[in-house]
């Protein structure tokens, strides 16, 4: 028997963690009087997420036996027109995937926090937000209709800046949340204007009934142009992706959004927040396949953010930037495998890349709670004796980052690159460059940052700002030995490892090239060959993995490693060469490219200037001043003129009379003559 869905039962899925997030965010803080303590706040949020995990598992297990795909409406809002404005599910192959992937992470992330939060003060508040931020994503990946699309998109942008600015108090907190608010509203203004455009040719909001018009809009210039309409939509749709999914050049909040607390780096930079915009492109193939103008543009722009963010992850210190930076170069890889068609193999990074990911942000939050919230990585080293389960699964989990064979990371990884080998759009050359040079770059600062913090001289006792360290140490001074983290925290690690070491093999074939994806993400073979190409080249997960060792990115991969055990095990004098040597190029990194500056100092800072303009010439000197204040001074002064006739005196109302009858009798003597 086949079985179904049932939207009344899915309904629940984005339901369970919001009225988690609703009970505990009033009932569990000042708002509603503290009513619930610590253990019954976190224990009903992750009832919710539980909830909607286990719905989301029995989703997918449905889908993959063959459940057909559920498109239903579940609420009309509004009806402008013939254009209906819905709230309304579409269940198939790829948002059950990533509902389960958003619920597990989401699940994980709240045990971890259980640890990771002992004694802060804001406590309940954290554990609202991140279970309202996992409906947002929810109500993003489940939706039918691109409004509701545009809800979730904006509304994990507005929870993120909750998160990254949690501990308010913090001024470069702050800042970091105010950032990455500002960034994606660039980004955003791009995404509304390309859902505005398809809405404005189609008449609806519909996935179904857009790309049932594909072959139409395919037809149509931009008013006054000769311009492709679709082109500049589906530009103007990646545009709101590079916000959400960090590309360069709108990719500068990524980094700072590390002043959040570490739980939420793991699930805002793994497998929810910045996959939104990766998640839209695949979602919108039918239609990114009709242009190979728009294809280019996301492969450019994924090649620079692959490259270019990850050689910045060479030169940083604190070890959640590095994972930060890692994450910006995935997401690179992920956006070339998009612009090469192959999104299949990019939904499949997205996953793999979302298990451990979590694992390592999860992990560098276990050390840093270790070294008693310390986040130099270079006051740590020789952990491995002191966090042994923290040391396997931040090792198992950089296996994967940087592509060892057999492990998740290795399947996907693999597959983009030749992927993008294999495509024929102008721009892949440009774009096999970068990802291949990637692969030795991944290796080199994932494991800098492996050899630094488990291995080599123990260093924790020599931290200058250890008295600077915000968040409570959990009972131990600064100057104690580092202690493996609670279960809280190991359990969600361990648990992570499994599919980040095993869930590429188990899916590969399915994923890339079984009936997984059929009828959801489209690829004209035609003129786009990439997954072709793998189909014939791919034959399994076991001969995949043993080919893979007389391959280029394997041999990058072990130099990376090789180069860097050297640096920073055999010879710590190099590193201090090349930097002295290459003193320009490394404050090029330190600076990262200028593009804080750029935005910052250059783009924000001539905004406020001309909002300045605006307001000293415009607020204050026409509206306040000629406006406002002018209008009441002119009935001022046209009071004080009419004030000279009301004088009160009846001799001189007389005179008026007398002079008014002269004046109308002179008038009417003019006139006859």
């Amino acid at each position: 028997m086949t079985p179904t869905l049932s939207a009344s039962t899915l309904l629940w899925v984005p339901l369970a963690p919001l009225i988690g997030a609703f009970i505990v965010g009033i009932f569990g803080t000042a708002m509603g009087g503290n009513l619930l303590g610590r253990r019954a706040g976190h224990s009903i949020t992750i009832a919710g997420v539980f909830i909607a995990f286990v719905l989301s598992a029995m989703t997918l297990w449905k889908v993959m036996n063959g459940a057909p795909v559920l498109n239903q409406t579940l609420y009309q809002w509004a009806v402008l027109g013939n254009t209906a404005m819905e709230v309304g599910f579409q269940i198939d192959s790829l948002s059950a995937m990533m509902m389960v992937v958003v619920t597990f992470v989401s699940l994980m992330v709240h045990l971890y926090t259980i640890g990771y939060m002992e004694g802060d003060p804001g406590y309940n508040r954290f554990f609202s937000y991140i279970s309202l931020f996992t409906f947002s994503m929810l109500m993003l990946v489940m939706s039918n209709n691109m409004l509701q699309l545009f809800f979730g998109w904006e509304a994990v942008g507005l929870v993120s800046y909750l998160l990254i600015g949690f501990w308010y108090t913090k001024p470069t907190a702050v800042f970091a949340n105010l950032k990455a608010f500002l960034i994606n509203r660039v980004g955003d203004f791009g995404f509304i204007l390309g859902i505005g455009l398809l809405v404005a040719s189609v008449g609806t909001f519909n996935y179904s009934e857009v790309f049932a018009r594909a072959d139409h809009l395919a037809t149509l210039n931009l008013p006054g142009t000769d311009r492709s309409l679709l082109t500049a939509a589906l530009i103007c749709l990646f545009i709101g992706a590079m916000g959400k999914s960090a590309q360069f050049p709108l990719h500068v909040w990524l980094p700072d959004s590390m002043e959040g607390p570490t739980p939420i780096s793991a699930l805002i930079h793994a497998a929810t927040m910045v996959t939104a915009g990766i998640f839209m492109v695949a979602r919108f193939s039918p239609l990114y396949e009709l242009s190979d103008t728009a294809l280019n543009f996301i492969l450019i722009i994924g090649s620079i953010t692959a490259f270019f963010m990850g050689l910045l992850g060479l030169i940083q210190n604190d070890i959640k930037r590095v994972v930060a930076y890692s994450t910006l170069s995935q997401l690179g890889y992920m956006t070339v495998a998009l612009g090469a068609s192959a999104y299949h193999v990019a939904v499949f990074h997205l996953m793999t890349h979302a298990f451990f990911k979590a694992l390592l942000f999860l992990g560098a939050g276990s050390v840093i709670m270790g070294c008693h919230h310390n986040q130099d990585m270079r006051y740590m080293g020789g952990l491995w004796k002191y966090m042994p389960i923290t040391w396997i699964t931040s090792l198992l989990g950089s296996l994967a980052l940087i592509g060892t064979p057999f492990f998740s990371g290795f399947y996907s990884k693999d597959a983009i690159i030749m992927a993008v080998g294999a495509s024929n759009l102008p721009a892949s050359g440009l774009a096999y460059w970068a990802v291949l040079s990637g692969v030795f770059i991944t290796a080199f600062y994932s494991f800098r940052m492996y050899f630094l913090v488990f291995h080599g001289r123990e260093r924790y006792d020599q931290d200058p700002h250890a008295h600077e360290h915000h968040h409570d140490d959990h009972g131990h001074g600064h100057g104690a030995k580092p202690h493996e983290s609670p279960w809280v925290v190991t359990v969600p690690l361990l648990l992570l490892t499994i599919p980040s070491v095993a869930i590429g093999a188990c899916v590969l074939m399915g994923f890339l090239f079984g009936d997984f994806f059929k009828g959801v993400i489209f690829v004209d073979a035609a003129k786009h060959p990439a997954m072709a190409y793998l189909a014939e080249h791919i034959q399994g997960w076991v001969e995949l993995g043993l080919h893979a060792f007389v391959t280029a990115p394997f041999w990058l991969a072990l130099a990376g490693v090789a180069a860097a055990w050297y640096c920073y095990m055999v010879n710590p004098a190099v590193p201090a060469f090349f930097q002295r040597a290459f003193h320009p190029v490394y404050r090029l990194f330190e600076e990262k490219y200028f593009m804080d500056k750029l935005w910052i100092d250059g783009i924000a800072c001539s905004f406020m200037k001309l909002g300045r303009v605006f307001w000293k010439a415009g607020d204050q000197a026409l509206i306040d001043g000629a406006v406002v204040n002018g209008s009441w001074r002119l009935v001022g002064w046209l009071a004080g003129v009419v004030r000279w006739f009301q004088s009160g005196f009846i001799y001189y109302y007389a005179l008026v009379m007398i002079l008014g009858v002269f004046a109308l009798m002179a008038y009417f003597v003019w006139r006859s003559y």
